[in-house]
């Protein structure tokens, strides 16, 4: 499953994101966006968005 590119990610999008401390394991956090913090296009291990309640991460799935 590839991660989702700059342009399908918009604030208000419904993510799954994997926190800094939390890329050994892999566990997800659920969450709304609210600003996209990376400026390319895409990035191989998903775009670092900051979501509503704070948390920074980078997006590895949009919830449908």
């Amino acid at each position: 499953m590839a991660v989702p590119t700059r342009s399908e990610i918009t604030p208000g999008t419904e993510v799954n994101i994997v926190l800094k401390q939390d890329q050994r394991s892999g566990t997800l956090t659920q969450g709304v966006v609210e600003r996209l913090l990376t400026k390319s296009p895409n990035h191989p291990h998903g775009i670092k968005v900051q979501l509503e309640d704070g948390q920074v991460g980078r997006v590895k799935e949009i919830i449908s």
